[in-house]
């Protein structure tokens, strides 16, 4: 049968035209060419982004991270172990979203949105870019909001502000993970919701630590992100990103976010395994050259909002593990360049009681006394410089026996403060008992007693404050140091003081007859040269 050629337009015309348009799908299909240790080389991907979602056999999905110019390098997540050489392999055609929302507050998940607690399936109606642009310096305004930790020698000597990146740091066993803890449990009922993300740590004490945080009422208040020791490098890479997406969902709404990263020393670990295995280049250490940018991409999404914006702010913790003490290590010097301080945990304070460990002279703060509240800055300001001078004496007066009375006197409140500053695990303090220990230790009341009775006195001195001065306290707790609090807080620690006995020695006389009285003065402490803040002490 011949057909006409005009007929063959016709049929073409009408071919088409009952076409319905709607039902037609274009989808960009590519094959895998290999696949090994959960990477997949992918062809036929010309116009994937990266970090965008692939769709492979199985459930199996990807990331797509290397973009070279025959094929595409992606990381699996799931069962990497079914897919097989010549699989197809599809584009989404979205970036990675991470699943948000209150919804997830009290669970523990992956860095996915999916549960791990066993308490069944979380019904999530929102989703963020894992990776998300940092604001702006426009858009940002200045860190004045305290974070309390509960913790009086961070609140008086390391203050931490909403908005803040802090770094913790140091040995592994030194009370980094503690410190943490604490903050999460003290900020339990101030409208911070807490995001704490485990990478590469046992699923035991990931289910520990929520245990720890259900006991102190900490846990509705939280969401526990766990990619754990056994899971797959991709699925660590993800979870700070992941943590901070559901850190920034209460951010943008003009609510208040704590974001713990426990630890980034095993997440620059997972991020080298994975791109090496991508076969990009190593530098130091086989780090590839951008690990800097890993941890500061993530980090700078920490911020304290303009009121324009809703004023919301996320504090970032990040948590560095150091081998022997060394924070001139690659990893640490980086995360130490990014965050706005540091607290450095020393193995040897640790091993010889001090709790926590913290080594005042490596620590610092840089947003310093605008992120606490008046009283504490106040009562704190001495603190600092009779610590180290303290430390200094110490070594120095194990080798002279005869020390002269100004030495002993600075040995004797230096060890006082020591013993004030010491604090048990999960206890943590409200600001203005700080404030009032603070206050009793630096301005002598505590001179008199044995170092062992400090602890004592101190618990007494807040039962007292707690059953007798209660409006002393909020007057504190609302920033009020006027001279009529000032007077109000040494006649209530001075009339404690006389309660409690004074230890006396063998003769009946006070330890020390030089020590200065209860009464000292209450005035606010200018800058001195250290030969007056010892002569003082």
């Amino acid at each position: 049968m011949q057909i006409n050629p005009d007929e063959i337009t016709s049929i073409l015309k009408s071919r088409i035209e009952g076409l319905d348009s709607g039902t037609a799908e274009l989808t960009e299909v590519g094959t895998v060419l290999s696949v090994a240790d959960g990477i997949a080389r992918l062809h036929g991907l010309e116009n994937c982004m990266s970090f965008e979602m692939l769709e492979f056999p199985h459930g199996v999905t990807g990331l797509a991270l290397n973009l070279e110019s025959d094929n595409v390098g992606a990381v699996l997540f799931g069962e990497w172990e079914h897919i097989s050489e010549g699989d197809t392999v599809r584009r989404t055609g979205s970036l990675l979203e991470i699943p948000v929302g209150e919804q997830m507050l009290g669970r523990i998940v992956d860095p996915l949105g999916r549960p791990l607690d066993g308490k069944g399936d979380i019904a999530i109606e929102e989703t963020r870019p894992a990776e998300f642009k940092a604001p702006g310096v426009v858009q940002r305004q200045p860190v004045t909001e305290p974070m309390q930790t509960g913790l009086k020698a961070i609140d008086a000597m390391i203050p931490i502000g909403r908005g803040q990146r802090e770094l913790i740091i140091g040995d592994r066993q030194t009370g980094k993970t503690a410190i943490a803890i604490d903050a999460i449990i003290n900020n339990k009922d101030t409208g911070v919701v807490s995001i704490y993300v485990a990478i590469g740590q046992r699923m035991s004490t990931v289910v520990a630590l929520a245990q720890t945080l259900d006991e102190h009422g900490a846990l509705d208040n939280t969401i526990i992100v766990a990619a754990s020791a056994d899971e797959a490098a991709p699925i660590k890479f993800m979870a700070p990103y992941a943590g901070c997406a559901m850190g920034e969902h209460f951010l943008y709404n003009g609510k208040h976010a704590l974001c713990v990263y426990d630890d980034l020393t095993k997440h620059a670990y997972a991020y080298r395994q994975m791109s090496l295995l991508l076969r990009r280049p190593p530098g130091r250490e086989a780090y590839p050259g951008d690990v800097f940018y890993l941890h500061s991409r993530l980090l700078e999404r920490a911020v304290k909002l303009n009121d324009e914006l809703g004023g919301g702010s996320l504090t970032a913790l990040p948590v560095i593990e150091t081998q022997a003490g060394d924070v001139s290590a690659y990893i640490p010097t980086n995360v130490i360049s990014i965050t706005d301080g540091q607290i450095f945990l020393e193995s040897a304070l640790f091993n010889s009681g001090v709790r926590p460990a913290i080594n005042v002279g490596i620590s610092v703060s840089r947003v310093g006394g605008n992120a606490q509240i008046g009283p504490m800055k106040k009562v704190a300001g001495r603190i600092k410089l009779e610590l180290s001078q303290y430390r200094d004496l110490e070594a120095f007066a194990q080798f002279g026996s005869d020390l002269d009375a100004d030495t002993q006197r600075t040995l004797a409140r230096g060890e006082r403060l020591v013993t004030t500053l010491n604090q048990h695990e999960r206890e943590p303090l409200a600001v203005e008992d700080q404030t009032v220990q603070i206050y009793a230790a630096t301005n002598g009341f505590l001179d008199r007693l044995n170092v062992d009775r400090v602890g004592e006195f101190l618990m007494g001195l807040t039962e007292r404050m707690h059953s007798q001065h209660k409006d002393v306290r909020e007057k504190i707790a609302s920033g009020d140091w006027s001279d009529d609090t000032q007077k109000a807080v040494r006649d209530a620690v001075d009339a404690f003081a006389q309660d409690f006995g004074y230890d006396l020695d063998e003769e009946g006389q006070p330890l020390d007859e030089d020590a200065p009285t209860g009464q000292a003065s209450t005035s606010e402490p200018r800058d001195s040269t250290p030969q007056e803040a010892q002569a003082a002490a």
